[in-house]
């Protein structure tokens, strides 16, 4: 029986900072020497297993009776082996939502968010990204070059976010500023503190003069849901739906502007947006490593002694990856696990994914000689144990007067950051943005 090595083992792999950011799948064909399970760090002292195999992945996922996703059971923080203010507990720290809770209360929490989305007409929704995209290439199709990250990929989902919350322009900053501070590690407790708040106004808000939005119609739920319960779950929700979503937008585009295979595809090239992707969410998932698990006792997969409350991260990168899984397993299907399996699987993919192909369609359409600004090899990557973003993505393209179309305007507290200049970006630590470039580069970080 091989149990999990100790701390300082060489087998303990650290999953931050910027050689795992630049070049994850060479951490993941190491750690694969161990085996399915291996150990990891996700931060300084911070301990876990992760799971590299697509079969150990989906064994986790679907064994709740056995694999919990409850952190309070999470041992190391709970007898304080891990510090409160580590940089990563406010991403795995218990919430009273969905994505923290087990059986009948994740069910009911789960069951207000999929009934509210559900009620989501796509049609509305298509609508509200087109607008939201036509809006923001309006301002950097006159000046032939733009930070695609900054300037698109992470300012369009706030905007269609704030429409289909039914959330109020000044409350923008706001929430941002609270995500930011949650995300980076910094001053966590304050920014904790200015998140929930503005959350709970929101919510205030919405008791009072109800809307036809998601805050409104979960409030409504037979769930039930308290006033905590509602913070909560929207902090889940607007962050699931502001990162990952930036991420996918942005590695879609990066592949279709980089990739040959997919040259002239507005113009009959042989893959469309949909098939970029796929492969996008195969080999490079917007959310790479999360899905934390614990077991609720001790227990062994081959040959592996997994201890209760330690945490099981399970890598949704390298599970796709495996070398276990044939070609032809991976091709023209949508068996990957980007969007996790079982019971804690993401509920909407499918807004998701449509917020995705729109924004990638109506940029390509708008600007359909866009180029990436500097070789793709030289794009560089976020640190961060968690995610799969680029810290930028400089293009450039011809410019063009073009008629304007019908776009809704931006909240004051959701401003187009300034221009940036088109070159090859600055290592992350060293990059000094300001104001709103500054703000919503920070969303969902977790260096």
């Amino acid at each position: 029986m091989t149990a999990v090595p100790p701390p300082g083992c060489p087998a303990h792999e650290s999953l931050y900072g910027p050689e795992f950011a630049a070049d994850p799948a060479s951490f993941y064909r190491r750690l694969r020497a161990v085996g399915p399970i291996a150990p990891v760090e996700l931060a300084p002292g911070v301990r876990a297993s992760l799971v590299l195999g697509y079969d150990a992945a989906l064994h986790v996922l679907r064994s709740p009776e056995t694999f919990s996703k409850d952190p309070r059971r999470w041992t190391d923080l709970a007898d304080g082996t891990v510090p409160p203010d580590s940089p990563v507990v406010p991403m795995m720290m218990y919430r009273p939502n969905a994505l923290f809770t087990d059986g009948e209360e994740h069910r009911r929490l789960r069951g207000a968010i999929t009934d509210s989305l559900d009620r989501v007409d796509p049609n509305t929704l298509r609508g509200y990204i087109e607008a939201s995209a036509d809006t923001l290439i309006d301002r950097i199709a006159p000046r032939g070059g733009a930070d695609l990250l900054g300037e698109y990929a992470q300012v369009l989902p706030l905007l269609v976010f704030n429409r289909l919350f039914g959330c109020p322009a000044d409350y923008g900053e706001r929430l941002v500023e609270g995500m930011s501070g949650i995300f980076d590690g910094v001053d966590a407790e304050k920014a904790n503190e200015l998140l929930a708040t503005t959350l709970l106004d929101l919510v205030v808000l919405k008791r009072a003069r109800p809307g036809q939005d998601v805050t409104s119609w979960m409030l409504a739920h037979p769930a039930a849901l308290t006033d905590e319960e509602m913070v909560h779950s929207l902090v889940v929700l607007m962050g699931a739906g502001t990162e990952p979503q930036q991420n996918l937008i942005a590695n879609g585009l990066r592949l279709l502007l980089s990739d040959d295979r997919f040259a002239g595809t507005l113009s009959g090239g042989s893959l469309p947006v949909e098939d970029a992707l796929d492969e996008v969410l195969w080999t490079d998932p917007p959310m790479a490593n999360y899905a934390v698990h614990y077991p609720v006792h001790d227990v062994v997969y081959e040959g592996v002694t997994l201890r209760a409350g330690h945490p099981l991260v399970v890598s949704l990168a390298a599970a796709n990856t495996d070398p276990a899984l044939t070609t032809d397993q991976r091709a023209g299907n949508r068996a990957h696990l980007a969007w996790s399996a079982g019971p804690h699987n993401c509920p909407a993919q499918s807004p998701a994914r449509l917020i995705a192909a729109v924004a990638v369609e109506k940029l390509l359409d708008r600007l359909p000689d866009i180029e990436l600004a500097v070789p793709v090899g030289e794009l560089q990557w976020r640190p961060g144990p968690f995610h799969r973003a680029l810290a930028a993505l400089p293009v450039t393209f011809p410019t063009a007067q073009r008629e304007r179309v019908a776009a809704v305007a931006l909240p004051a507290a959701v401003a187009v950051p300034a221009p940036v200049p088109v070159r090859v970006p600055d290592p992350v630590p060293e990059r000094a943005p300001r104001g709103w470039t500054a703000k919503l580069r920070s969303w969902w970080r977790g260096e």
